[in-house]
């Protein structure tokens, strides 16, 4: 216990110096938008539709700074939102942060995963990110959250992959060692350890992936502190990442950056190799995917559910004319009809689907066949927006 207390109170301590991340405050709502916070968006990405309930609770387990409960709030406008965090100084900006950007709208708790419990009643959305890398636990603190996620709730995680840090974990090693008793000083961590990047020669493996992947944001002594002189980390791969969520007791719903666990954008040209990666398992084919791109596994992001969610079956023709379709809330340039959507890829919609998602924008009761009847679309164009996330379907009836 006292080990355990110990790496608590030392990762406290790393954010009261530098408090994370350290995103400046402002005094209007946050730009855009991050889908895996917006409940309809990331609800429909889990379970193919539109959740029914829009008076939610919602938990920022972890929630730092606030810079995604700032969003968890904006996002959300009916929700109730609780963040909590083990780091006092952290929480102060996160209360001073939402006061200015949301008019405040949610509640502070300084309390660790592990004392979750405390928190009462349950949640329809939990959003976990960059925090049970960095606990004792991970497992405990996970089966912590679990316990509050509420039946048919979903749970959004972020936690850290040890093939796209690789480096990263040799320099915390090399910085480890040149602290020696100093550990614990992290303003002297990150001091040593900008010296040591400064005089390294040009072409070191571990210069060059610091320049191709972290150093614009490391120019922040806060995030140079939280990658390199962090107490407390272990990383994940596929094989032990999915230990971690089967103790969990939830259901694995899906990485939320599906296209970079796309087999066909590594081994595509060859119909052999696919044809044989489709007789593996589906834990087997992640696994060979970042064994074969390591760098671009430094962190997995995924979705949780408490129980399966059903999915509607939307290649069912009556099923989805019976369905009510609503446009996106997350979606940059609208009403343009050349746009971003939830995952910030370009979409350019004909004059017929344009007229067709306008018709969409706050609709309530119309069915697609209704909108279909007054506009000249087809089917198969509405499964497009659908899976596009342009428009959200909940089911008729």
């Amino acid at each position: 216990m006292a080990d355990f207390q110990a790496v608590s109170s030392a990762v406290a301590e790393l954010y009261n110096v530098y408090p994370f991340p350290p995103e400046p405050l402002l005094d209007e709502a946050p730009i855009g938008y991050n889908w895996r916070w917006d409940w309809n968006t990331a609800y429909s990405f889990c379970a193919g539709q539109k959740p029914r309930q829009q008076q939610i609770r919602i938990l920022d387990a972890g929630c730092g700074t606030g810079c995604g409960t700032e969003y968890l709030v904006h996002l959300n406008p009916k929700a109730e939102v609780i963040g909590i965090d083990l780091s006092a100084g952290a929480l102060e900006v996160a209360k001073e942060r939402c006061d200015r950007s949301v008019g405040g709208r949610v509640q502070f708790q300084h309390l660790s995963l592990f004392d979750v419990d405390q928190v009462p009643g349950q949640f329809d959305l939990i959003n976990c990110v960059g925090v049970l890398h960095h606990t004792p636990d991970p497992i405990r603190g996970i089966k912590a959250l679990a316990d509050k996620l509420a039946p048919g709730g979903i749970m959004h995680i972020f936690v850290y992959g040890e093939l796209g840090r690789w480096e990263v974990n040799l320099m915390q090693q090399a910085i480890a060692l040149l602290q020696g008793e100093k550990r614990g000083d992290y303003r002297d961590g990150v001091q040593i350890g900008r010296q040591v990047f400064a005089n390294l020669p040009e072409n070191n493996r571990l210069v060059l992936r610091e320049k191709e992947r972290w150093a614009m944001e490391n120019t922040r002594d806060e995030c140079f502190a939280d990658m390199y002189v962090h107490p407390q980390e272990i990383d994940y791969n596929v094989n032990t990442l999915f230990e971690l969520i089967d103790a969990s007791g939830l259901e694995f719903v899906g990485f939320s950056n599906r296209q970079v666990w796309d087999l066909a954008r590594l081994v595509g040209q060859s119909p052999e190799v696919m044809e044989r990666a489709a007789q593996l398992t589906e834990r087997q084919r992640y696994r060979l995917a970042e064994v074969l791109d390591p760098a671009s596994f430094t962190h997995y992001e995924f979705f949780l559910s408490k129980g399966k969610l059903e999915s509607p079956d939307w290649t069912d023709d009556t099923t989805l004319l019976q369905a009510i379709p609503v446009r996106s809330g997350c979606m940059e340039g609208w009403p343009s009809p050349t746009f971003f959507n939830f995952e910030y890829q370009l979409v350019k919609l004909s004059d017929a689907e344009l007229e067709f998602v306008k018709a969409t924008d706050g609709n309530t009761s119309q069915t697609v066949e209704q909108l279909l009847a007054a506009t000249s679309i087809d089917l198969a164009a509405v499964r497009n927006l659908q899976e596009l996330q342009v428009v959200l379907l909940t089911p008729g009836g």
